[in-house]
């Protein structure tokens, strides 16, 4: 069978490159970068680190507010699927890459096969809501990483096309380890930390770094933390820091974004991560690292068990104390599937393949 691949986000070249590998192994793929993360930090290293082909389109539609984002996608990627006519058109989580490969490829009857399928956060006011919502809606096929999100999908009267295949960012991390290793000590000894003795943070969502008083309160909680804080800072975040001037305590340490192997082993040997990431919440529970989500509401309640993720939202007294919690006393729960979820996708769109 012939497979279009969407990808446009670092997030999403995770997923890709573990299903990639599974796919091509029988089938041909055509891979589409939207272009949505562009530079090399945030696109061109993940490639390289993951062995991934490199994209047969780039639709090249960079920086842009949703709407203008989305609809240079749309226009692009139904040019491509006219021409490509797969037999079904893949998407991966919940950007704005993901909704407009999903609404092209209905527009032009191709089956839609959504990777990340049934995730809820119940906050209609976030663009992933949004997005995931309307993708899952127009999809034929809904695979899911959780049991949790075959419910959310059951609530919506979402029943037909549904496979709990597992998490696809399980799969890759298990893939990753063994170069994380190799990494991890030359990672550690480049910022001058010793594993447990930090702590590693992210922000990059638009309720937090486009509210100065947010992204504020988050730099005033890491300031109050009582060992030093290494911050892979996205670039809109850097661009809203610069642009509010905002003070940057001097425990934290402002970085470049990371590398994939790089942050997998910043994470693995933090004290505690903080993020508003839905994929660095999972690696941390993957990792067995605590992780304190610096929003009111996640679509990954598995990670809340045991105490291993606490929701602050922006709360500055109560990020410090979740950060400086003690550690949860019982292992994470194995809800995230066993780290086949990319070869069952393959198996599935065999057994049960597009009928268009």
């Amino acid at each position: 069978m012939r497979f279009v691949s969407i990808v446009g986000a670092r997030p999403q070249f995770m997923k890709a490159a573990v299903l990639s590998r599974a796919l091509r192994q029988r089938h041909e793929e055509l891979l589409v970068h939207t272009g949505q993360h562009y530079d090399d930090l945030m696109s061109d290293v993940f490639f390289r680190e993951l062995e991934m082909p490199a994209p047969d389109v780039n639709l090249g539609i960079g920086s842009a507010s949703h709407a203008v984002q989305t609809a240079r996608a749309l226009e692009g990627l139904e040019a491509v699927l006219r021409e490509q006519r797969p037999d079904a058109v893949i998407v991966f989580g919940d950007t704005n890459s993901t909704l407009a490969g999903a609404l092209a490829a209905a527009k032009l009857g191709l089956p839609v096969a959504h990777v990340e399928a049934g995730l809820r956060s119940y906050e209609r006011d976030l663009p992933e809501e949004i997005n995931r919502v309307l993708t899952d809606h127009v999809s034929t096929y809904l695979f899911t990483p959780t049991a949790t999100a075959v419910d959310c999908l059951r609530k919506e009267g979402i029943e037909k096309g549904v496979f709990h295949v597992g998490d696809v960012m399980y799969d890759s991390l298990l893939f990753s380890l063994r170069r994380v290793a190799e990494v991890e000590a030359s990672v550690l000894a480049q910022y001058g930390i010793a594993a447990g003795a930090y702590f590693l943070a992210t922000a990059h969502r638009a309720s937090n770094t486009d509210d100065a008083q947010a992204l504020g309160a988050l730099l005033a909680a890491f300031g109050g933390l009582d060992a030093p804080v290494v911050f892979p800072t996205h670039p809109r975040t850097q661009a809203a820091i610069d642009s509010a001037g905002l003070a940057v305590a001097p425990n934290v340490s402002l970085l470049p974004p990371v590398g994939y192997f790089e942050m997998l082993a910043l994470e693995r040997n933090a004290r505690a991560v903080l993020t508003d990431s839905g994929g660095v919440q999972r690696e941390a529970y993957f990792l067995a690292v605590p992780c304190v989500t610096l929003r009111t509401e996640t679509e990954w309640p598995e990670t809340l068990v045991g105490g291993w993720n606490v929701l602050t939202g922006t709360n500055v007294a109560g990020i410090v104390d979740a950060a400086q919690r003690p550690r949860p006393q019982t292992a994470p729960l194995p809800a995230f599937g066993d780290g086949r979820a990319s070869s069952k996708i393959v198996e599935i769109l065999e057994r049960d393949p597009p009928n268009r």
